[in-house]
């Protein structure tokens, strides 16, 4: 049994969003956590604004491709967090859960995405705080 805490990143389309906090997450904890993401209804391809956005803070997405939320990964992540995927996105008993509420940055331009791109580097560092690491 790992020691590392498990944290999966869900929206709709694992596009944008999920794809900018699972890069955010790798980038500050590192080896610590264990990170995934995944959609409810996965796209081809990672949102290209999102991309340059991370880009622009020195974290690269381009190898991460959306992929289809599945039961199994849902049942052995730690934390679940969904974004904006409201009922689409499943719920299983006895996991802890949060809902960040954040604009959708597919369609958007680079002006619109930097926002919402920093407000889930902040909720992810609050996160980051509150999991149980391993200092060993």
């Amino acid at each position: 049994m790992s020691t590392k805490p498990t944290v999966l990143f869900v929206c709709v389309h694992n596009a944008g969003r999920s794809q900018m906090a699972a890069g955010w997450l790798r980038h500050l904890a590192g080896d610590s956590v264990e990170v995934r993401s995944a959609g409810s209804e996965p796209t081809d391809r990672i949102n290209p604004v999102a991309v340059e956005a991370m880009r622009e803070v020195g974290i690269d997405i381009t190898a991460n491709t959306p992929r289809k939320l599945d039961r199994e990964t849902a049942e052995s992540s730690d934390v679940l967090i969904t974004m904006g995927c409201g009922d689409v996105c499943p719920v299983f008993p006895g996991k802890r859960y949060l809902d960040w509420q954040l604009d959708d940055p597919a369609g958007q331009g680079l002006e619109a995405v930097r926002p919402i791109r920093d407000e889930i580097k902040r909720r992810v560092e609050h996160l980051l705080a509150e999991l149980p690491l391993s200092t060993a």
